[in-house]
């Protein structure tokens, strides 16, 4: 999640991970990076952009075009319909028509379990994608006990400086993390340095000279070594955040991409903070990758400006969903156990936000 469309920043850049999940938030911050990133986006918009970042319920491909940080896109042809990816995922499968639901779960007052029954009393379903953070020299998780039987873990894998991967000293951590995921012995998910394309955390290319090759290498040498290590139940999921800081031509999506042959899933992070239309904080990445991968919508979550407006903006992201089906799998950012914010991500803030979260989930969009 970046400053302007995530939750706080779950560890600082170079100490350890923290709290539910290792990774997940860091103490004692009092300004949100989501805001951060905001304030400092912002500022470098025109004015005559800005009023493009207000949400609107019709959702266009000039609001992506026109978004920071993004490259231009060309509206697809009204009677052509862009191509898509019918297959992929790796070992965990695209199914067309179908999109996987899953959370982050982090619940005030409730171990994992009792957050987990609670959603699931909540829904009627199970969570088809449980998502956890570690960080960089943590030990990864060998086992998901808990887990019910058809849904995948994803883990989200801190990086580092792209020196201490690229140099090779970073070799036995990589190694280690490997085994480790391994010998979990079902498929999973990994997602490894997250939003690259920020310049909020250690493997930026912002803070590593505004050089994208090496986050390309680092990646490519985490792929080589868990190929190596005969890991063969591991899901690569590349997922930049919605909008650049800075936006630069070393900050690209096209600059940071890894490759077809080292990305299994296409995601992206995107949070309606500011009234985002869905399609303004998703549809730059869905047009740039969904004719070559599944999409995943891997953190997402939305304010509550009272009202209905949580509501009203959780039932047009599922329609967004609906109406693009490269997208395989969203994970919500269902948590309020950041201390010292106001920001309440998860789905039950108020009886209409539930329900129209119920009701998504419940849609035969998302019975994947």
């Amino acid at each position: 999640m970046s400053p302007a469309h995530r939750a706080p920043r779950r560890a600082t850049e170079s100490g350890p991970a923290t709290s539910v999940n290792p990774g997940h938030r860091a103490p004692g911050l009092k300004l949100s990076r989501r805001h951060v990133l905001g304030l400092a986006a912002l500022a470098a918009v025109p004015a005559a952009t800005i009023g493009v970042l207000q949400f609107r319920s019709d959702d266009t491909a000039a609001e992506a075009t026109n978004s920071p940080g993004r490259p231009p896109s060309t509206p697809p042809s009204a009677s052509a319909p862009p191509k898509v990816v019918t297959e992929g995922g790796g070992v965990v499968p695209f199914r067309p028509g179908q999109a996987m639901l899953g959370a982050y779960l982090g619940l005030s007052g409730k171990t994992p379990a009792q957050a987990r029954q609670l959603r699931r009393e909540q829904l009627g379903r199970e969570e088809r994608i449980e998502h956890v953070f570690y960080g960089w020299a943590d030990q990864l998780p060998a086992s998901f006990p808990d887990l019910p039987s058809g849904a995948f873990p994803m883990v989200s894998w801190r990086g580092t400086k792209f020196t201490d991967i690229t140099s090779g000293a970073g070799d036995e951590i990589i190694k280690r993390a490997a085994r480790r995921l391994k010998s979990v012995g079902r498929p999973l998910l990994l997602r490894w340095g997250w939003e690259m394309n920020g310049d909020w955390y250690a493997w930026s290319p912002a803070k590593n000279g505004k050089d994208p090759a090496g986050y390309v290498q680092s990646w490519r040498r985490l792929h080589g070594i868990f190929a190596d290590e005969g890991v063969t139940n591991v899901a690569w999921v590349w997922s930049p955040n919605w909008n650049s800081s800075p936006v630069a031509d070393w900050n690209t999506y096209a600059a940071l991409y890894p490759g077809d042959k080292y990305v299994d899933w296409v995601g992206v992070s995107g949070y309606n903070l500011r009234k985002e239309s869905p399609d303004t904080l998703f549809g730059p990445v869905y047009r740039s990758y969904a004719a070559r991968k599944p999409i995943m919508i891997s953190e997402v979550g939305s304010v509550d400006r009272g009202g209905r407006t949580k509501a009203d903006w959780i039932t047009l992201f599922g329609k967004w969903v609906e109406a693009h089906p490269a997208v395989g799998a969203v994970t919500w950012f269902d948590t309020d156990t950041h201390p010292d914010y106001a920001e309440k991500w998860r789905i039950d803030t108020d009886a209409a936000s539930l329900a129209a979260y119920r009701a998504m989930a419940a849609s035969a969009r998302f019975s994947g």
